[in-house]
């Protein structure tokens, strides 16, 4: 063995030696949180190349954010000891660079742009406004979850179009047809035609499918629970004779269902490869035991999973902290109160802080009561360096020389800086050029014979035509950052923003000199810079892949952007029902157990110690109104909790009584109650006009209010304010 692979080898417990010794063929890793699944597959990476002398450009590995398949790569040199030519990279990544050489095969350029949500907002934007249709009853952001669900699930427009059952779906299907025709028109991909046209081309040429059979021999996926049907089935195109396929994820971790991630990938994975070997991996390096105590008890309510459970080395460590307070602002005070404690008590950095929520619109007080304090934070998931306005604009500039057939780009640009080239000027060279079946780009070429323009404006077009076919002529003989410093220079944006003197164009002059940064970076670390390799990497960064982990500041996150890092300390809000678990989940199992998982992944980036927090009332979206806690509270095994109430905070001796009452976990049943205050105890039956027929199975006194919670049917047990709520007792 390489020295170096050995030795970190020996460091490995004994099941996941035998993960990374196993034979091939068939193989799923089932990876609890913590116990060191990116590890297994590196390792098995390296063990292939080493020991196996397989060629490494023979090998595949897929993950789902660029900042994990970075480190894989890193671990993977590290370990081999030597940099190599790994296919490391995204779903999407992978097949956007086999794109770059099989688009033809589906009637696209190689030199296609990736559309970002912006960009197809934008050209969705412009077919909504071209056919009439009201944007107040459909809006474009509808309309693209809507398509983008249907690419998802593999539902061609003429599918669609045959199955639509409702208005809103067939306004849909006229949508959905013209922006697939306006896509291809412009030589542009959506992130979902980045997995979905590599499925048509393996389906309909065997020729090229064989080819990447034959030079990938051995697959291997990360966090395989986050797969969707689209890419599972690349997969299975991929998968040759040999069979040689190595999937590791959980799925306990599995909270991607909104954007089309299928749990039963995972689930089902020995019907596809009746086969396969599999193994369990459940020792946590991470967190202490009371901490996977309480993450273990929690997800064990679910039926859709496969049975582990997690365990540590570790000492016990503290217990989970449950926070009981009034409302939001009363919330955040807690959160950072809690975080000054630590700080003082137990020495900690900022950086080891993790507050966590459901939704990003609860961000907003959190910030507030941080910046008060004083002290630092970054938000993961706010407007991202890419997003930005002046990026954008430079960006499109690149889009359009690299790829002249991309209108959407043209149109955001050619009046930008300003030129005095106006909309409807715009609508003239889009019709003449649609009459013409050809691109706008090619039209700027022949405006002198586009009528009713006047000379000066067809002379202002000609010289923004002129200039981007200089840099088109360009691309392929300088480097993309000599190329993108001389074209900032030569529009003069810089100087633009310089001569505005505000303080927001000041800040957007120092994004664009970031930006030309980027550029220098992008093209020292890369074998072949391209203006096209550029802009794809580009495209395909996601939230996580801009956070900045060394910063010491708090971070802010929603619990889906939490999945796969982990902190010293994890503070989750907001657990109240409606919220977490989400309102939409109430009448469906599978969106319950998912939000339920998505609780579990909360837990599981701690540590060290975890508090959680629940509000008798809350404020979202104008809305105020009482709260109950989150059911997920009560899964919880109640010896790892430590209850905490702040809701009389202000009167020093009844927060010292009510701490007292929390901590000893009493909770006194309703039959010590007296008779006068209710006819409702444990027990009874009672019919609630929305859920219907239920039993109560536990009623708690919390401060002024009585609690019940009530079991419908099977197992869906409601939680309700007795003097909120009104029973018919059976």
């Amino acid at each position: 063995m390489n020295k170096e692979f050995e030795r970190q080898f020996q460091e490995l417990n004994q099941k996941q030696k035998e993960i990374v010794l196993a034979d091939g063929g068939p193989i799923l890793v089932i990876a609890g949180a913590g116990s060191g699944k990116t590890k297994v597959l590196t390792f098995r990476i390296a063990y292939l190349v080493n020991e196996k002398k397989l060629d490494p450009s023979r090998i595949v590995a897929m993950t789902f954010t660029n900042k994990a398949a970075g480190e894989m790569k890193e671990r993977v040199n590290g370990l081999i000891g030597k940099m190599i030519n790994l296919w490391i990279g995204t779903f999407h990544s992978i097949f956007a660079r086999m794109l770059r050489q099989e688009a033809p095969s589906a009637g696209y350029g190689k030199d296609f742009s990736i559309y970002d949500t912006d960009d197809q907002l934008r050209l969705i934007k412009s077919i909504i406004e071209n056919n009439k249709i009201s944007v107040d009853q459909y809006s474009a952001k509808s309309v693209l979850d809507e398509i983008s669900r249907a690419k998802n699930n593999l539902v061609s427009p003429d599918a669609y179009r045959d199955s639509a059952r409702s208005y809103f779906e067939e306004i849909v299907s006229k949508i959905y047809h013209e922006y697939v025709s306006n896509l291809q028109k412009n030589n542009a991909f959506d992130f979902d035609d980045l997995i979905t046209v590599p499925l048509r081309i393996f389906s309909a040429n065997k020729e090229i499918l064989e080819k990447y059979q034959n030079r990938f021999r051995y697959i291997l996926v990360d966090e395989f629970q986050d797969t969707n049907r689209a890419q599972y089935l690349l997969l299975r195109y991929l998968v040759g004779e040999e069979r040689n396929i190595f999937v590791v994820g959980d799925d306990d971790q599995s909270i991607y269902r909104w954007r089309g991630a299928d749990i039963r990938n995972i689930l089902d994975f020995e019907k596809d490869f009746p086969d396969a070997k599999i193994f369990r991996m459940e020792q946590n390096y991470r967190s202490t035991q009371n901490i996977l105590a309480a993450a273990n008890s929690l997800v064990s309510y679910n039926r859709s999973r496969r049975e582990k459970n997690l365990w540590s080395n570790r000492e016990p460590g503290e217990k989970v902290t449950l926070i009981e307070v009034e409302n939001e602002r009363s919330e955040a005070k807690a959160v950072v109160e809690k975080i000054k404690d630590e700080v003082f008590k137990n020495k900690r950095s900022f950086q080891d802080f993790a507050i966590l929520y459901r939704t990003n619109a609860q961000s907003r007080v959190l910030e507030d009561q941080i910046r008060q304090s004083g002290m630092s934070y970054i938000i993961v998931g706010g407007l991202r360096f890419y997003e930005r306005k002046e990026i954008k604009d430079i960006l499109a500039y690149l889009k359009l020389i690299t790829n002249s057939r991309d209108d959407i780009s043209l149109k955001r640009i050619i009046n930008f800086p300003q030129r005095g080239i106006g909309q409807r000027t715009l609508e003239k060279v889009q019709n003449w050029s649609s009459s013409k079946g050809m691109s706008m780009f090619e039209s700027l070429r022949d405006i002198n014979s586009i009528s009713d323009i006047s000379q000066s404006i067809k002379d202002k077009i000609l010289s923004f035509y002129k200039l981007i076919k200089k840099y088109i002529d360009l691309k392929d003989t300088i480097s993309p950052n000599e190329l993108v410093h001389a074209l900032v220079d030569e529009i003069s944006i810089l100087k633009m923003y310089k001569e505005e003197g505000t303080i927001e164009a000041q800040e957007r002059a120092a994004n664009i000199r970031e930006l030309l940064s980027a550029v220098s970076e992008y093209a020292r670390r890369s074998e072949t810079p391209s203006l096209s390799g550029f802009l794809e990497e580009v495209s395909l960064i996601t939230d996580i892949d801009s956070w900045d982990d060394r910063a010491n500041a708090i971070t802010l996150m929603t619990l889906h952007s939490a999945k796969g890092l982990e902190f010293p300390v994890v503070l989750i809000t907001g657990l109240e029902e409606d919220l977490l678990p989400i309102a939409q989940s109430r009448e469906d199992q599978g969106r319950l157990e998912e939000e339920r998982r998505l609780f579990y992944v909360g837990l599981t980036r701690a540590k060290d110690k975890v508090y959680l927090f629940t509000s008798q009332r809350r404020s979202l979206f104008e809305d105020v109104r009482s709260r109950l806690p989150s059911r997920f509270i009560d899964e919880i095994e109640p010896e790892v909790v430590q209850r905490i109430n702040y809701l009389h905070k202000n009167n020093r001796q009844k927060s010292h009584e009510k701490r007292l009452y929390d901590c000893c976990d009493h909770h006194p049943d309703y039959e010590n109650f007296s008779q006068e205050e209710s006819d409702v105890t444990v027990g009874t039956w009672v019919f609630h006009q929305k859920y219907g027929k239920g039993r109560v199975v536990k009623i708690n006194r919390v401060g002024k209010e009585i609690k019940i919670s009530v079991k419908f049917g099977d197992n869906d047990i409601r939680k309700f304010i007795a003097s909120y709520t009104k029973f018919t007792i059976l």
